[in-house]
């Protein structure tokens, strides 16, 4: 297991591109976690937290904690984009893992947009 580690550390950074890409994504992950953390205000209002076509209200309503979600997908999405690309890069071709970690920087940034509108739908009073 330390081999494997140690050879696909290796590889990596030998491979610059696929090191800068994943490192820019590891930053926009962290300063999106940020910016939405700072974004998130306690208060003892419900928020839409998600629509349902099969229950009887549709909207269902959470606490404000619910926005902390927002906040761990940045970083989860980030890491597995980083793992499966390394493991990409050691198994398929480099192409592949740049175009993998690309991705995830759109998800990352996709995601960003989507919890910055609900944090603008909902304002604290």
């Amino acid at each position: 297991m330390k081999n494997i580690i140690k050879k696909s550390l290796q590889q990596l950074l030998a491979d610059r591109l696929l090191f800068a890409v994943l490192i820019l994504l590891l930053l926009v992950s962290i300063i999106s976690s940020i910016i939405v953390g700072l974004s998130i205000h306690f208060s003892e209002l419900q928020l839409v937290s998600h629509y349902s076509a099969y229950g009887v209200t549709h909207l269902y309503r959470d606490q404000w904690f619910y926005l902390i979600v927002f906040v761990a997908f940045e970083l989860v999405t980030a890491i597995l984009h980083i793992i499966i690309s390394i493991k990409l890069l050691l198994v398929k071709d480099r192409s592949i893992a740049i175009m993998f970690a690309w991705i995830g920087v759109g998800v990352v940034l996709f995601g960003l947009i989507v919890a910055l509108s609900i944090l603008n739908v909902w304002k604290p009073l």
